[in-house]
Protein backbone atom coordinates (compact mmCIF):
# COMPACT_ATOMS: atom_id res chain seq x y z
CA UNK A 1 0.00 0.00 0.00
CA UNK A 2 1.50 3.73 -0.71
CA UNK A 3 0.92 5.99 2.17
CA UNK A 4 -0.69 9.25 1.08
CA UNK A 5 1.53 11.37 3.88
CA UNK A 6 4.69 9.49 3.45
CA UNK A 7 8.17 11.35 4.72
CA UNK A 8 9.36 13.12 1.79
CA UNK A 9 12.87 13.27 2.87
CA UNK A 10 15.05 9.89 3.08
CA UNK A 11 16.71 10.84 6.56
CA UNK A 12 12.99 10.70 8.09
CA UNK A 13 12.48 7.53 7.09
CA UNK A 14 13.49 5.72 10.20
CA UNK A 15 12.16 2.37 9.67
CA UNK A 16 14.31 -0.34 7.30
CA UNK A 17 13.79 0.02 3.65
CA UNK A 18 15.63 -0.75 0.24
CA UNK A 19 16.08 1.57 -2.80
CA UNK A 20 16.40 -0.06 -6.21
CA UNK A 21 17.25 1.92 -9.25
CA UNK A 22 14.96 2.49 -12.44
CA UNK A 23 14.94 3.15 -15.63
CA UNK A 24 12.88 6.35 -15.20
CA UNK A 25 14.69 7.05 -11.21
CA UNK A 26 14.57 4.78 -8.28
CA UNK A 27 12.24 2.05 -6.33
CA UNK A 28 11.71 2.84 -2.59
CA UNK A 29 10.33 -0.40 -0.74
CA UNK A 30 9.69 -0.24 2.95
CA UNK A 31 7.22 -1.13 5.46
CA UNK A 32 8.27 -4.30 5.62
CA UNK A 33 5.45 -6.98 6.81
CA UNK A 34 7.95 -10.34 6.94
CA UNK A 35 11.74 -10.32 6.58
CA UNK A 36 13.03 -13.81 6.02
CA UNK A 37 16.61 -14.92 6.79
CA UNK A 38 17.91 -17.38 4.63
CA UNK A 39 19.78 -20.15 5.28
CA UNK A 40 20.92 -23.79 3.80
CA UNK A 41 18.08 -25.37 5.49
CA UNK A 42 15.30 -23.06 4.44
CA UNK A 43 16.15 -21.69 1.27
CA UNK A 44 14.29 -24.54 -0.75
CA UNK A 45 11.25 -24.09 1.49
CA UNK A 46 11.24 -20.31 0.75
CA UNK A 47 11.97 -20.29 -2.99
CA UNK A 48 9.58 -23.05 -3.53
CA UNK A 49 6.46 -20.99 -2.09
CA UNK A 50 7.35 -18.37 -4.29
CA UNK A 51 5.83 -20.39 -7.08
CA UNK A 52 2.72 -20.89 -5.36
CA UNK A 53 1.97 -17.27 -4.51
CA UNK A 54 -1.19 -15.35 -5.83
CA UNK A 55 -0.45 -12.55 -7.97
CA UNK A 56 -3.13 -9.78 -6.84
CA UNK A 57 -1.43 -7.24 -9.33
CA UNK A 58 0.36 -5.12 -6.73
CA UNK A 59 3.63 -3.23 -6.92
CA UNK A 60 4.57 -5.10 -3.36
CA UNK A 61 3.39 -8.33 -4.61
CA UNK A 62 7.14 -9.59 -4.61
CA UNK A 63 9.95 -10.38 -2.03
CA UNK A 64 12.77 -8.61 -2.45
CA UNK A 65 16.58 -8.83 -1.07
CA UNK A 66 20.17 -10.93 -1.30
CA UNK A 67 21.31 -14.05 -1.88
CA UNK A 68 25.04 -14.44 -0.50
CA UNK A 69 27.59 -16.04 -2.01
CA UNK A 70 27.75 -19.00 0.51
CA UNK A 71 24.54 -20.12 -0.28
CA UNK A 72 24.21 -20.24 -3.66
CA UNK A 73 27.41 -22.38 -3.58
CA UNK A 74 25.43 -24.77 -1.55
CA UNK A 75 22.32 -24.75 -3.88
CA UNK A 76 24.48 -26.25 -6.94
CA UNK A 77 26.13 -28.37 -3.95
CA UNK A 78 29.58 -26.69 -4.16
CA UNK A 79 31.04 -26.76 -0.77
CA UNK A 80 32.76 -24.30 1.33
CA UNK A 81 35.55 -24.52 3.91
CA UNK A 82 35.23 -22.96 7.06
CA UNK A 83 36.44 -19.10 6.33
CA UNK A 84 37.14 -15.76 8.42
CA UNK A 85 35.18 -13.05 8.53
CA UNK A 86 31.74 -11.11 9.84
CA UNK A 87 28.94 -13.46 10.47
CA UNK A 88 26.80 -11.63 8.62
CA UNK A 89 23.51 -14.04 7.35
CA UNK A 90 23.85 -15.67 4.07
CA UNK A 91 20.70 -13.97 2.74
CA UNK A 92 17.94 -11.67 3.43
CA UNK A 93 14.75 -11.31 1.75
CA UNK A 94 11.46 -8.64 3.12
CA UNK A 95 7.79 -8.45 1.87
CA UNK A 96 7.23 -4.79 1.88
CA UNK A 97 3.56 -3.45 2.12
CA UNK A 98 5.10 0.09 0.55
CA UNK A 99 6.41 0.86 -2.71
CA UNK A 100 7.80 4.85 -3.98
CA UNK A 101 8.66 5.78 -7.04
CA UNK A 102 11.98 8.28 -6.28
CA UNK A 103 13.55 10.94 -8.87
CA UNK A 104 16.40 10.18 -10.79
CA UNK A 105 18.44 12.48 -8.69
CA UNK A 106 18.18 11.68 -4.73
CA UNK A 107 18.89 15.27 -2.74
CA UNK A 108 20.27 14.20 0.78
CA UNK A 109 22.32 16.20 3.32
CA UNK A 110 23.89 15.05 6.68
CA UNK A 111 26.15 16.92 8.75
CA UNK A 112 26.28 14.65 11.51
CA UNK A 113 29.08 12.50 10.87
CA UNK A 114 31.98 13.54 10.35
CA UNK A 115 36.00 12.35 10.55
CA UNK A 116 35.62 8.86 8.64
CA UNK A 117 37.98 6.66 9.16
CA UNK A 118 39.32 6.39 5.24
CA UNK A 119 42.43 4.16 5.94
CA UNK A 120 42.12 0.60 4.37
CA UNK A 121 43.58 -2.74 5.38
CA UNK A 122 44.03 -5.15 2.36
CA UNK A 123 43.76 -8.84 2.95
CA UNK A 124 45.92 -9.67 -0.04
CA UNK A 125 48.99 -7.22 -0.20
CA UNK A 126 51.14 -6.94 -3.80
CA UNK A 127 53.11 -10.22 -2.87
CA UNK A 128 50.32 -12.08 -1.91
CA UNK A 129 48.08 -11.46 -5.06
CA UNK A 130 51.57 -12.53 -7.15
CA UNK A 131 51.79 -16.21 -5.34
CA UNK A 132 47.74 -17.00 -5.76
CA UNK A 133 48.02 -15.31 -9.49
CA UNK A 134 51.16 -17.68 -10.58
CA UNK A 135 49.21 -20.54 -8.59
CA UNK A 136 46.07 -20.12 -10.67
CA UNK A 137 48.33 -19.48 -14.15
CA UNK A 138 49.42 -23.32 -13.42
CA UNK A 139 45.51 -24.19 -12.86
CA UNK A 140 44.88 -22.30 -16.69
CA UNK A 141 48.06 -24.15 -17.98
CA UNK A 142 47.23 -27.45 -17.17
CA UNK A 143 43.35 -27.00 -18.26
CA UNK A 144 41.28 -27.17 -14.87
CA UNK A 145 40.22 -23.59 -15.58
CA UNK A 146 40.52 -21.03 -18.07
CA UNK A 147 39.41 -17.99 -16.45
CA UNK A 148 39.54 -17.39 -12.66
CA UNK A 149 38.64 -14.38 -10.93
CA UNK A 150 41.00 -13.62 -7.55
CA UNK A 151 39.11 -11.54 -5.09
CA UNK A 152 40.68 -8.73 -2.78
CA UNK A 153 39.10 -7.03 -0.16
CA UNK A 154 39.40 -4.12 1.70
CA UNK A 155 38.12 -3.40 5.49
CA UNK A 156 38.08 -1.06 7.88
CA UNK A 157 35.85 0.07 11.41
CA UNK A 158 33.81 3.11 10.43
CA UNK A 159 29.98 4.92 11.41
CA UNK A 160 28.25 5.81 7.85
CA UNK A 161 25.73 7.17 6.81
CA UNK A 162 24.57 4.47 4.36
CA UNK A 163 21.94 7.72 2.94
CA UNK A 164 24.47 9.61 2.53
CA UNK A 165 27.23 7.20 0.89
CA UNK A 166 24.09 6.51 -1.53
CA UNK A 167 23.30 9.59 -2.79
CA UNK A 168 26.78 10.42 -3.41
CA UNK A 169 27.25 7.35 -4.94
CA UNK A 170 24.25 7.42 -7.18
CA UNK A 171 25.41 11.56 -8.39
CA UNK A 172 29.04 10.37 -9.27
CA UNK A 173 28.68 7.05 -10.42
CA UNK A 174 25.24 6.07 -10.93
CA UNK A 175 24.65 2.73 -12.73
CA UNK A 176 21.91 0.52 -13.63
CA UNK A 177 21.52 -2.30 -10.99
CA UNK A 178 22.68 0.33 -8.02
CA UNK A 179 20.77 -0.16 -4.79
CA UNK A 180 20.68 0.15 -1.26
CA UNK A 181 19.46 -1.53 1.80
CA UNK A 182 19.40 -0.01 4.92
CA UNK A 183 18.50 -2.23 8.08
CA UNK A 184 18.65 -1.64 11.92
CA UNK A 185 22.48 -3.23 11.88
CA UNK A 186 23.30 -3.06 8.37
CA UNK A 187 23.77 -1.66 5.27
CA UNK A 188 24.71 -2.60 1.77
CA UNK A 189 25.25 0.21 -0.70
CA UNK A 190 25.86 -0.89 -3.87
CA UNK A 191 27.27 0.76 -7.70
CA UNK A 192 26.68 -2.56 -9.78
CA UNK A 193 26.44 -2.32 -13.18
CA UNK A 194 26.00 -5.52 -13.83
CA UNK A 195 22.08 -7.40 -14.77
CA UNK A 196 22.40 -11.19 -14.30
CA UNK A 197 18.43 -11.89 -14.58
CA UNK A 198 15.71 -10.05 -15.94
CA UNK A 199 12.81 -12.35 -16.55
CA UNK A 200 9.19 -11.12 -17.87
CA UNK A 201 6.94 -13.87 -18.79
CA UNK A 202 8.83 -16.83 -20.74
CA UNK A 203 11.67 -14.53 -22.15
CA UNK A 204 14.88 -14.18 -19.47
CA UNK A 205 18.09 -11.78 -20.50
CA UNK A 206 21.14 -11.72 -19.51
CA UNK A 207 24.17 -9.22 -19.64
CA UNK A 208 27.46 -10.10 -18.81
CA UNK A 209 30.03 -7.26 -18.14
CA UNK A 210 34.00 -9.28 -19.75
CA UNK A 211 36.63 -6.20 -19.58
CA UNK A 212 37.59 -3.19 -18.05
CA UNK A 213 39.67 -0.06 -19.16
CA UNK A 214 40.58 2.78 -16.91
CA UNK A 215 39.10 6.30 -17.90
CA UNK A 216 41.40 8.82 -19.33
CA UNK A 217 41.33 12.57 -20.51
CA UNK A 218 42.44 10.96 -24.01
CA UNK A 219 39.37 7.91 -23.97
CA UNK A 220 36.21 8.06 -25.37
CA UNK A 221 34.08 5.27 -25.95
CA UNK A 222 35.09 4.63 -29.76
CA UNK A 223 38.68 4.66 -28.81
CA UNK A 224 37.45 2.48 -25.43
CA UNK A 225 35.73 0.08 -28.16
CA UNK A 226 38.72 -0.06 -30.41
CA UNK A 227 41.24 -1.07 -27.28
CA UNK A 228 38.87 -4.07 -26.45
CA UNK A 229 38.53 -5.34 -29.89
CA UNK A 230 42.54 -5.21 -30.40
CA UNK A 231 43.55 -6.51 -26.99
CA UNK A 232 43.82 -10.43 -27.29
CA UNK A 233 43.35 -10.54 -23.36
CA UNK A 234 39.93 -8.58 -22.94
CA UNK A 235 38.76 -10.13 -25.95
CA UNK A 236 39.36 -14.02 -25.05
CA UNK A 237 37.82 -13.07 -21.26
CA UNK A 238 34.64 -11.50 -22.70
CA UNK A 239 34.05 -14.94 -25.46
CA UNK A 240 34.88 -16.96 -22.69
CA UNK A 241 31.85 -15.76 -20.51
CA UNK A 242 29.46 -14.94 -22.79
CA UNK A 243 29.84 -18.64 -24.12
CA UNK A 244 29.37 -19.34 -20.43
CA UNK A 245 26.40 -17.21 -19.59
CA UNK A 246 24.91 -18.56 -23.19
CA UNK A 247 25.58 -22.35 -22.15
CA UNK A 248 23.80 -21.61 -18.55
CA UNK A 249 20.62 -19.89 -20.55
CA UNK A 250 20.48 -22.94 -22.58
CA UNK A 251 19.71 -25.15 -19.78
CA UNK A 252 16.60 -23.57 -19.28
CA UNK A 253 15.49 -22.36 -22.22
CA UNK A 254 13.91 -24.25 -25.16
CA UNK A 255 16.77 -25.06 -27.94
CA UNK A 256 17.57 -22.59 -30.52
CA UNK A 257 16.13 -19.90 -28.43
CA UNK A 258 19.22 -18.04 -27.34
CA UNK A 259 20.16 -15.25 -29.04
CA UNK A 260 23.26 -12.42 -28.46
CA UNK A 261 20.70 -9.49 -28.66
CA UNK A 262 23.75 -6.89 -28.37
CA UNK A 263 27.36 -8.20 -28.70
CA UNK A 264 30.63 -6.49 -27.56
CA UNK A 265 29.38 -3.00 -26.92
CA UNK A 266 31.25 -0.12 -24.31
CA UNK A 267 29.15 1.14 -21.63
CA UNK A 268 31.20 4.15 -20.03
CA UNK A 269 31.29 4.85 -16.12
CA UNK A 270 32.52 7.20 -13.57
CA UNK A 271 36.67 5.58 -13.33
CA UNK A 272 35.83 2.77 -16.08
CA UNK A 273 34.70 1.50 -19.24
CA UNK A 274 33.33 -1.72 -19.27
CA UNK A 275 32.85 -4.68 -22.26
CA UNK A 276 29.04 -6.02 -22.53
CA UNK A 277 27.19 -8.18 -24.34
CA UNK A 278 23.41 -8.92 -24.06
CA UNK A 279 21.75 -12.36 -24.20
CA UNK A 280 18.33 -13.59 -24.26
CA UNK A 281 16.08 -16.73 -24.50
CA UNK A 282 12.71 -18.33 -24.34
CA UNK A 283 12.47 -20.60 -21.03
CA UNK A 284 11.28 -24.10 -21.17
CA UNK A 285 7.70 -24.81 -20.28
CA UNK A 286 7.51 -25.57 -16.50
CA UNK A 287 11.28 -24.15 -15.54
CA UNK A 288 10.56 -23.36 -11.82
CA UNK A 289 12.48 -19.92 -9.83
CA UNK A 290 14.81 -22.57 -8.39
CA UNK A 291 15.55 -23.87 -11.89
CA UNK A 292 16.74 -20.71 -13.20
CA UNK A 293 18.38 -19.27 -9.71
CA UNK A 294 20.40 -22.83 -10.11
CA UNK A 295 21.50 -22.32 -13.75
CA UNK A 296 22.39 -18.89 -13.44
CA UNK A 297 23.70 -17.74 -9.96
CA UNK A 298 26.56 -17.30 -9.04
CA UNK A 299 26.80 -15.33 -12.03
CA UNK A 300 29.66 -16.76 -14.44
CA UNK A 301 31.49 -13.13 -15.08
CA UNK A 302 32.84 -12.48 -11.91
CA UNK A 303 33.92 -16.24 -10.81
CA UNK A 304 35.13 -17.59 -14.02
CA UNK A 305 34.81 -20.49 -16.17
CA UNK A 306 33.76 -23.19 -16.32
CA UNK A 307 31.88 -22.55 -13.48
CA UNK A 308 32.01 -25.29 -11.15
CA UNK A 309 35.87 -26.27 -11.59
CA UNK A 310 36.52 -22.74 -10.97
CA UNK A 311 34.44 -21.88 -8.12
CA UNK A 312 36.06 -25.36 -6.55
CA UNK A 313 39.73 -23.56 -7.03
CA UNK A 314 38.33 -20.15 -5.61
CA UNK A 315 36.85 -22.03 -2.60
CA UNK A 316 39.69 -24.13 -2.15
CA UNK A 317 42.07 -20.71 -2.26
CA UNK A 318 40.29 -18.03 -0.68
CA UNK A 319 40.65 -18.10 3.54
CA UNK A 320 37.85 -15.27 3.94
CA UNK A 321 34.16 -15.23 3.45
CA UNK A 322 32.78 -13.35 0.41
CA UNK A 323 29.99 -12.72 2.30
CA UNK A 324 27.92 -10.84 -0.38
CA UNK A 325 30.49 -10.09 -3.02
CA UNK A 326 29.25 -12.11 -6.00
CA UNK A 327 25.64 -13.27 -4.59
CA UNK A 328 22.81 -11.40 -5.89
CA UNK A 329 20.71 -8.76 -4.79
CA UNK A 330 17.14 -7.99 -6.64
CA UNK A 331 13.41 -8.86 -6.45
CA UNK A 332 10.98 -12.12 -7.22
CA UNK A 333 7.07 -11.32 -8.11
CA UNK A 334 4.99 -13.46 -7.20
CA UNK A 335 4.20 -14.21 -11.01
CA UNK A 336 7.65 -15.26 -11.79
CA UNK A 337 9.18 -12.61 -12.71
CA UNK A 338 12.22 -11.52 -11.41
CA UNK A 339 15.18 -9.02 -11.83
CA UNK A 340 18.76 -9.59 -10.34
CA UNK A 341 22.41 -8.13 -10.31
CA UNK A 342 25.54 -9.45 -9.26
CA UNK A 343 26.92 -7.83 -5.89
CA UNK A 344 29.49 -5.84 -7.04
CA UNK A 345 31.47 -2.50 -6.41
CA UNK A 346 29.64 -2.55 -3.28
CA UNK A 347 30.35 -1.59 0.33
CA UNK A 348 29.42 -4.15 3.15
CA UNK A 349 28.78 -2.19 6.58
CA UNK A 350 28.18 -4.63 9.64
CA UNK A 351 28.10 -3.75 12.98
CA UNK A 352 30.37 -0.89 12.04
CA UNK A 353 32.76 -2.56 9.99
CA UNK A 354 33.45 -2.07 6.67
CA UNK A 355 34.25 -3.94 3.49
CA UNK A 356 34.64 -4.03 0.31
CA UNK A 357 35.42 -6.58 -2.54
CA UNK A 358 36.66 -6.66 -5.73
CA UNK A 359 38.25 -8.97 -8.68
CA UNK A 360 39.90 -9.16 -11.33
CA UNK A 361 39.96 -12.40 -14.20
CA UNK A 362 43.40 -14.24 -14.76
CA UNK A 363 43.69 -15.90 -18.25
CA UNK A 364 46.71 -17.03 -19.93
CA UNK A 365 47.42 -13.90 -21.02
CA UNK A 366 47.17 -12.09 -17.84
CA UNK A 367 49.77 -9.86 -16.13
CA UNK A 368 49.72 -9.67 -12.19
CA UNK A 369 50.15 -6.18 -11.60
CA UNK A 370 48.07 -5.00 -14.05
CA UNK A 371 45.00 -7.12 -12.55
CA UNK A 372 45.78 -6.09 -8.62
CA UNK A 373 45.73 -2.51 -10.09
CA UNK A 374 42.59 -3.43 -11.92
CA UNK A 375 41.41 -4.05 -8.13
CA UNK A 376 42.50 -1.20 -6.77
CA UNK A 377 40.72 0.67 -9.54
CA UNK A 378 37.40 -0.96 -8.84
CA UNK A 379 37.22 0.03 -5.18
CA UNK A 380 38.33 3.29 -5.79
CA UNK A 381 34.86 5.13 -6.20
CA UNK A 382 33.47 3.38 -3.22
CA UNK A 383 36.62 3.84 -0.54
CA UNK A 384 36.63 7.91 -1.75
CA UNK A 385 33.08 7.97 -0.43
CA UNK A 386 34.94 7.61 3.02
CA UNK A 387 37.27 10.89 2.45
Amino acid sequence: MIKKNYPKKLSDIKKPFIIYKTIKGFDLYTDFSKKIILTNNNIYNFINKLDKKKLRNKKTDLFIGFFGYEILNNLIEVKLPKQKGLKFPKGIFYKPETNLNLKSKLIYKNNSLNNLNNNFKININKKSYTKIFNKFKKKIKSGQTYQIKICTKYQNKSKIDPIDFFCRLSKTNLSPEAFLIKDKNFSIISCSPENLITKTGQFISTKPIAGTLKKTKKLNKIKALKFFRKNLKETKEHNMIVDMERSDLSKICKPGSVKIIKKKIVEEYKDLYHYVSLIAGKLKKKTSTLDIIKAMMPGGSVIGCPKISTLNLLNAQEKESRNIYTGSFGYIKFNGDMRFNIIIRAILNYKNYSEISVASGVVIDSNANHEFNENYIKAKALMDLYK
